[in-house]
């Protein structure tokens, strides 16, 4: 049981930290918690914890037929996830923050969850992350029971979780604070970097599908 125990806690650890690193699903995070309010916003990172757990799992158990499937395709993923990111990201640019962006009808919490799952789950390289941090922790991936395997992949998901807590519980406090004027910033500033992840994961795909 201790070994269980100390097995989802360094997966807490690890998720935390993987999640805590700032890129386009963050930012993604944090403009919907911005636009939407801060259940919005945690729902969505949610969607992210899912995701990163299931790389996790595939990585922990072993899954070497469903991971070789998914790095197979990771020009496809890479391209589709890419133009995704920018289409977001010159939306968020173009969008005016206001009063119709509390009101406004928006998608369900279930959208929200499922949408932002599919797009994090477009990136199959964080996979052999996942593989290279168990490794690390010396935990080689599909190495040992499942039950361990399911320890460290709930810690992932619970690390992960706990970030997206923190930082839309942060957001969610600053939403009322910043004025019309700096969020019609955050959307440009925030936006233009998604469209400059996004143009990046594609750059990266194209030399993928080219070597």
């Amino acid at each position: 049981m201790d070994t269980l125990v100390g097995l989802a806690i360094r997966g807490l650890v690890v998720g935390f930290t993987i999640a805590a690193a700032v890129g386009p699903i963050s930012l993604l995070t944090i403009r919907r918690t911005l636009a939407h309010g801060r259940l919005y916003g945690l729902v969505s990172g949610l969607g992210v914890a899912t995701a990163d757990a299931s790389y996790a799992g595939i990585a922990a158990f072993g899954l070497t037929a469903v991971s070789g499937l998914l790095i197979s395709g990771r020009v496809a993923l890479g391209l589709v996830g890419g133009l995704i990111i920018v289409a977001i990201g010159i939306r968020t640019i173009r969008s005016r923050p206001g009063e119709a962006a509390t009101t406004a009808e928006r998608p369900g919490l279930a959208a929200a969850y499922g949408s932002i799952y599919a797009l994090t789950m477009t990136n199959p390289m964080t996979i052999l992350s996942f593989a290279a941090v168990f490794a690390g922790l010396g935990f080689a991936a599909g190495a040992t029971n499942l039950l361990d395997a399911a320890a460290l992949t709930l810690g992932i998901w619970l690390g992960s979780s706990l970030w997206w807590v923190v930082l839309t519980t942060v957001v969610g406090w600053l939403r009322g604070r910043v004025s019309t004027k700096g969020l019609v910033w955050v959307n440009r500033i925030s936006g233009s970097a998604l469209v400059v992840f996004g143009l990046v994961a594609i750059g990266i795909a194209i030399e993928v599908a080219s070597s």
